[in-house]
């Protein structure tokens, strides 16, 4: 989407979410219907979608892979042209990027990736959502990226690039993000190896577990590799004076994080980011069926 779409839809999900508290929520959803298919667990995601259909007026049907043939033996499109005639939006969290895509492609109701392997869109539209909540607009602004250049990282550089923002990402060797997307952001992506000169100067600062989902065998290696990453407040000395913390969530305390700066809220907006999932996600849905009516 352009950076104008981007824009609209997190002010939509800040007018959502004021609507929602003020319970004056409108039910512009009644008879509509989300199809949600996880082949990956979740927590945040199935509850914001299906929490958000429900405020909005619609009903969600989840489906895992256990419930569908695409799970047997039925190939990815045929579930598409199927699914799609019976709903009127499709999220989709899956492993393979490419899965959505062949799915998308052969759908007659727009697709939302909830997560691949490759990338986490939704997620980023809450930590926009979050970063305009408390500071303004994100436009011009410094981000650090501390870990794995994983799925969430490259939905970073999307937003930086979309939305014009500085990205700093510090990673160990061999754990960058793909480089075509680095290359195709330009000198809005900076990467290094120092977590201290990411931060350096930063409004925000945010990160993920060090072994993703699918990698869980891989956890105690990472462990050793991601020493010194650690996000806690001495890190957070380096950056802007006001600088926020986020994290996606679920969080391995002491890890990728120190409890104690997870838990300062005067610092770390993660409980505001993992609920603006809800709004962001509302918001978002409004405006594809509204783009495809």
């Amino acid at each position: 989407m352009s950076s104008d779409e981007c824009n609209h839809i997190i002010q939509s999900a800040i007018a959502l979410k004021t609507a929602h508290k003020e319970g004056r929520q409108a039910r512009v959803f009644d008879g509509k219907v989300l199809g949600m298919i996880f082949e990956k667990s979740s927590t945040r995601t199935r509850v914001s979608f299906e929490a958000g259909m429900a405020q909005l007026g619609g009903s969600a049907l989840f489906l895992s892979s256990n419930d569908l043939q695409m799970g047997r033996d039925e190939p990815v499109e045929d579930t598409a042209r199927v699914i799609s005639r019976m709903v009127d939006l499709i999220m989709i969290r899956t492993f393979a990027h490419d899965k959505i895509e062949r799915f998308a492609k052969y759908s007659k109701v727009p697709v939302i990736n909830a997560l691949t392997d490759d990338y986490h869109p939704c997620q980023l539209l809450a930590d926009i959502q979050t970063y305009v909540e408390h500071r303004g607009s994100i436009q011009g602004q410094t981000v650090a990226w501390i870990g794995d250049g994983n799925n969430v990282c490259h939905s970073w550089i999307n937003a930086a690039i979309t939305l014009d923002f500085k990205l700093n990402i510090a990673c160990p060797e061999g754990y960058e993000p793909n480089a075509t997307l680095v290359a195709e952001a330009g000198d809005r992506v900076t990467l290094t190896r120092n977590p201290v000169e990411a931060v350096a100067g930063a409004q925000l600062v945010t990160t993920d577990v060090y072994a993703s989902m699918g990698q869980e065998s891989e956890a105690k290696a990472r462990l050793e590799q991601f020493s010194g990453f650690q996000v806690n407040h001495q890190l957070m000395s380096y950056a802007a004076d006001d600088a926020l913390f986020m994290h996606c969530l679920p969080a391995h305390r002491n890890e990728e994080v120190s409890e104690e700066l997870l838990e300062d809220e005067s610092i770390s907006v993660v409980w505001d980011e993992a609920e603006n999932r809800l709004h962001a996600q509302k918001a978002l849905m409004i405006f594809l069926l509204s783009a495809n009516s």
